[in-house]
């Protein structure tokens, strides 16, 4: 019945037995419920555990241990919304002129290095499907490595090179492509290509590439669009690419952006990231 009525079994109890003296600790436990219970839907339930920790830090200014909030999400009977995505796959043309575009997510030891210290210093990129009741649509992504914000994004019915154009389009008119950017991609067709090429010459965007076949290379990407399937694309059906379109856009610019917690971030969203590191410089310039 709690779970039905949306209220914790703290409220019922006291609901109950409404002379009985609540101790602190039951009255503790009930906020507690309460704002996780909040937290959970205002997430649209795909928040879990450490997730929700996060969320209640950021938002409501308080601590709470895992294992509490695991304690409470079992009363309640909520769980995260969760399931396996599928992987995409890189279509690569063997004739295309690479051998020039080094690999600049390695540090001097060969170790991967995906941490940037300014907006708009690395970014990096990938192609997604998603299958709607009109057929396949494709939804490309440019991610700052600085914030782990999603800063440029386009969808399209082809996988042709304009769709990932168009994504680094919306990064660059949002400020996040400057001379000397570098963008790290897979050998994808799209991004070898001599039109893609051409756009990074002209806008001073240096390109960046792993080796063949190695999925980590390319990972911030790949662990982005699992994130994106998981806690959105899985749990819905879309009859239309219009409606794809719409789910796919609010995600990203309402919860993904600006809400989610991010593990990379110590648990604070890509835009509260980038608002303190615009703050820090502001504060510099002023001083």
């Amino acid at each position: 019945m709690c779970q039905k009525l949306q209220v914790s079994r703290a409220s019922y109890y006291r609901w109950l037995n409404p002379c009985e003296e609540l101790s602190e600790a039951q009255v503790l436990r009930m906020r507690r419920t309460e704002l996780i219970h909040t937290e959970f839907e205002a997430s649209n339930q795909v928040a879990g555990a450490g997730q929700l920790v996060d969320l209640l830090r950021n938002n409501q200014n308080m601590q709470i241990p895992k294992s509490t909030v695991l304690s409470i999400m079992k009363d309640l009977g909520i769980q995260a919304k969760r399931m396996s995505a599928f992987k995409t796959t890189t279509v690569r043309d063997h004739q295309a002129r690479t051998a020039h575009i080094k690999n600049h997510m390695v540090d001097k030891l060969g170790r991967r290095d995906f941490r940037s210290c300014r907006p708009g210093a690395k970014l990096v990129g990938d192609i997604t499907y998603l299958l709607t009741g009109e057929g396949w649509l494709y939804l490309a992504t440019v991610i700052d490595l600085s914030s782990r914000q999603i800063v440029g994004w386009s969808m399209g019915e082809n996988m042709q090179t304009q769709l990932v154009i168009d994504a680094m389009e919306l990064a660059a008119s949002r400020g996040f492509i400057q001379p000397d950017s570098v963008f790290h991609s897979d050998h994808g067709t799209q991004y070898t290509s001599d039109a893609f090429q051409g756009w990074c010459a002209a806008h001073g965007v240096r390109q960046s590439m792993g080796r063949t076949g190695v999925c980590w290379d390319n990972s911030v990407a790949e662990s982005t669009f699992s994130t994106i399937k998981n806690e959105m694309y899985h749990h819905r059906a879309f009859t239309s690419s219009v409606a794809a379109r719409t789910a796919v856009m609010e995600y990203i610019e309402v919860w993904y952006n600006r809400k989610r917690p991010h593990t990379a971030n110590g648990g604070l969203s890509p835009q509260a990231v980038l608002d303190s590191y615009w703050e820090r410089n502001s504060l510099a310039l002023a001083a």
